[in-house]
C-alpha cells in the first residue's frame, strides 16, 4: 500500500496531515528559519543550509531571504539561479527551475491543490502537480505560478501576472490571467543596445 508521501509524489490524492509528510514540512520550515536568520553578509553559510535543503542546485545560486517552502526536497534549480526576496515555493510536487533563470520579489509558486468540492475538500485531502521553469526566464516582481504550468525557455513573464495556462517559449507574457502579448525578436536586442548606448 503507497504512503501518503508516494501518493503526494505520483499526483495522486493524499493527505497532509500524515505524520511523515508533517515531519518533512517541520525539517523544511526549519531550515528555512534557520536561513532567513543568517546575516545578508554571510552568504557561504546560507548557501550551505540551501544545498541541504534543495533537492538538486547548479553551482552557482543566489537565493535572497527571506525563503519559504514545504518541503525543500521537490525543488530543482538550475545554474546561475538568482531570486529576489520573499519566494515562496509550495513544492508537493516538483518545482524544476533551469538555467540563467531571474526572479523578482514575492514570486508565489504553488504545486498544491484541492478538490473544488467541499465534501472532498473537507477529508483533508489534496493533490499537486508539478511546475516547471525554463533556461533564461525572467518572471517580474509578485507573480503567481499555479500548479502544472510550464514556462518555455527564453520567455519574460511581467509583473503581477496570474499563470492559469502554460506560456510557451520565446514570448512576452503579463496579465490576470497570463497571456501572451508577443514573441521576442532580434529588434529586442537592437533596441535595448540602442536606448542605452552600449
Amino acid at each position: 500500500m503507497a504512503s501518503e508521501k508516494e501518493k503526494m509524489l505520483t499526483q495522486k490524492p493524499y493527505i497532509p496531515s500524515d505524520e511523515e509528510l508533517a515531519n518533512d514540512r517541520l525539517y523544511a520550515q526549519s531550515r528555512c528559519f534557520e536561513i532567513n536568520s543568517i546575516p545578508p553578509i554571510e552568504i557561504s553559510k546560507r548557501n550551505d543550509l540551501y544545498k541541504e535543503l534543495l533537492g538538486s542546485y547548479g553551482k552557482k545560486f543566489l537565493i535572497e531571504t527571506p525563503f519559504h517552502c514545504d518541503y525543500g526536497y521537490n525543488i530543482h534549480i538550475g545554474e546561475n539561479f538568482y531570486s529576489n526576496y520573499n519566494l515562496v515555493i509550495l513544492d508537493c510536487a516538483e518545482v524544476t527551475i533551469g538555467d540563467n533563470v531571474m526572479i523578482a520579489p514575492n514570486l508565489g509558486i504553488y504545486t498544491a491543490g484541492h478538490p473544488i468540492d467541499a465534501e472532498n475538500r473537507n477529508s483533508g485531502r489534496e493533490y499537486a502537480i508539478p511546475v516547471k521553469i525554463g533556461n533564461n526566464v525572467w518572471i517580474g516582481g509578485h507573480v503567481v505560478i499555479n500548479p502544472g504550468i510550464s514556462i518555455g525557455d527564453n520567455t519574460v513573464i511581467g509583473s503581477g501576472s496570474i499563470l492559469t495556462k502554460d506560456i510557451p517559449a520565446n514570448v512576452i507574457a503579463a496579465g490576470n490571467p497570463c497571456k501572451v502579448i508577443r514573441e521576442i525578436t532580434g529588434e529586442d536586442k537592437k533596441y535595448y543596445y540602442k536606448k542605452r548606448e552600449l
